[in-house]
C-alpha cells in the first residue's frame, strides 16, 4: 500500500474529495427541482438509483484507492478541523432535505408511487446519516457526541449510539454480537436478529451504566432517552409544521434507513470469528476480523467506513486517518455492490462463502457459523473443493 506525505508536512490526495460526501444528503433537495425541469418522475427515486446503480458502476470504473497516511502525519491529519466540518455539515443538509420531503409528501401533485420514491430517497440518506452519526459517536468531544444523537434522530435509531460503541465494538466477530452475521445466515435471517438483539443489548448496557452511577432509568443522563427524545421533537415538529399526513412517511423512511444500516452491518463481518486465547477469552479485535474494501468512490461518500478493519482494530481513529491493510480480508467490491448481492442470498453465498473458507484455510470451525448450518456448509464446501 502507498503512503502519502512529504517531508515536514502531509498531503492528503483525497482532501477535497471528502466535501463530495455532502452530495449525499443534498439528494433529498434535488428531486423536486429535477422532476420540475425534466418532467422525469423516476427522479423521485434518485436515492436508490445513485446508491444501488450509479455508485457500483462508478466504483468499478474508478477502482481502489490504496493510499495510506504516513504514521508521522497521523497527529496533524487527525487534528485538521476541515475533516470534522465535512461531517458536521452533513447534518443541516440532511435535516433541510427531510423538511423539504415533508412538504412534498403533503403535496396533492404527487401520486403514491412518487411519494414512495421520495421516501426511499430520504430513507437511504437517513441510513447514510447513521454512518455520519457513527463517525461522530466514536469521538470523545461532548459536542460531537451530541451531533451523533441528532444525526440518529431522523431514523429513530438512537439506541445505536449506545449499542455500537459499547456493545458491537466489544463483541464484534463473536457469536455474542447480534450485528456480526454468521456464515450461512441470509440477510433476511440476520435483519430481525440484529435489530432486536441490538435494541435489547443497548437497553441492558445503558441500564447497567446508570446503575453503576447510582442513577435510575429515567435520569436525564440516559443516552438512549436523550436520543429518542430528539426523534420525538423532530417528528413532532414536522407533524405540527406539515400535518399528521407526514407521520406514515416519516416511519417508512426511518425503516428504510435502519434496513440500510443493518445490511451494511451484515456485509462488514459476515462469517468472521475472532480467535480465542488459551483462557477461553477472545483475542483483541484485529484487521483480520472485519471485511475491508478500499473502493475509492464509496469510501468518499461514506467517510472511509469501508476501511472497516482498521476502524475496529483502532476505533479511536478519525475517518481521514484510517488505513487499508493487506492483513484484512477483502470484499470483491464496494459496499454499494455488496448490498445488492446481499439481497439475493444464493448469489451472496456463491460469492462470499468461498472467501470465508479461504480466509480460514478451509477450516470452517474457525469461522462464525450459524448454529443450525455447520454440517450443510461443510458438505457444500467439500463438494465444491
Amino acid at each position: 500500500m502507498q503512503t502519502v506525505g512529504k517531508p515536514g508536512g502531509f498531503r492528503d490526495p483525497k482532501r477535497y474529495l471528502w466535501a463530495l460526501g455532502l452530495i449525499t444528503p443534498a439528494c433529498t433537495l434535488l428531486p423536486s427541482q429535477l422532476v420540475y425541469h425534466t418532467k422525469a418522475e423516476v427522479l423521485w427515486w434518485i436515492g436508490p438509483v445513485i446508491v444501488l446503480i450509479a455508485v457500483p458502476v462508478v466504483d468499478w470504473i474508478v477502482g481502489e484507492d490504496g493510499n495510506n497516511p504516513r504514521d508521522e502525519d497521523y497527529e496533524a491529519l487527525s487534528a485538521d478541523r476541515y475533516y470534522r466540518w465535512c461531517t458536521y455539515l452533513f447534518l443541516p443538509i440532511q435535516l433541510a432535505g427531510l423538511a423539504v420531503a415533508c412538504f412534498m409528501w403533503t403535496s396533492p401533485e404527487l401520486d403514491l408511487l412518487d411519494k414512495l420514491g421520495l421516501a426511499a430517497t430520504v430513507g437511504i440518506i437517513g441510513g447514510i446519516g447513521i454512518n455520519a452519526a457513527h463517525e461522530l459517536g466514536h469521538r470523545i468531544e461532548s459536542a460531537e457526541k451530541l451531533l451523533s444523537k441528532i444525526a440518529l434522530a431522523q431514523s429513530g435509531y438512537g439506541h445505536f449510539f449506545v449499542e455500537h460503541n459499547r456493545g458491537h465494538h466489544a463483541r464484534v466477530a463473536t457469536p455474542d454480537d447480534p450485528a456480526s452475521a454468521r456464515l450461512g445466515e441470509s440477510v433476511w435471517e440476520f435483519l430481525p436478529r440484529s435489530v432486536i438483539g441490538g435494541f435489547l443489548s443497548a437497553l441492558r448496557l445503558e441500564h447497567a451504566r446508570l446503575q453503576r452511577q447510582g442513577l435510575g432509568w429515567w435520569s436525564v443522563s440516559n443516552n438512549i432517552l436523550q436520543a429518542w427524545s430528539m426523534t420525538a421533537v423532530l417528528f413532532g415538529s414536522l407533524t405540527v409544521a406539515f400535518g399528521p399526513g407526514v407521520l406514515p412517511w416519516l416511519v417508512v423512511q426511518a425503516v428504510i434507513g435502519i434496513a440500510l444500516l443493518e445490511i451494511v452491518n451484515y456485509v462488514e463481518h459476515y462469517g468472521l470469528l475472532r480467535a480465542r486465547k488459551p483462557n477461553g477469552r477472545y483475542e483483541r479485535c484485529s484487521p483480520r476480523d472485519s471485511w475491508n474494501s478500499d473502493r475509492l468512490v464509496t469510501n468518499i461518500f461514506m467517510f472511509h467506513v469501508q476501511r472497516h478493519s482498521d476502524h475496529h482494530a483502532n476505533p479511536g481513529r478519525r475517518y481521514q486517518t484510517l488505513r487499508t491493510s493487506d492483513e484484512a480480508p477483502q470484499l470483491p467490491a464496494g459496499y454499494a455492490t455488496m448490498i445488492v448481492l446481499a439481497a439475493f442470498p444464493p448469489l451472496w453465498r456463491a460469492v462470499m462463502d468461498p472467501r470465508v473458507a479461504a480466509h480460514y484455510g478451509g477450516d470452517l470451525s474457525l469461522a462464525n457459523v450459524a448454529p443450525e448450518k455447520p454440517r450443510r456448509l461443510l458438505a457444500r464446501y467439500r463438494a465444491a473443493a
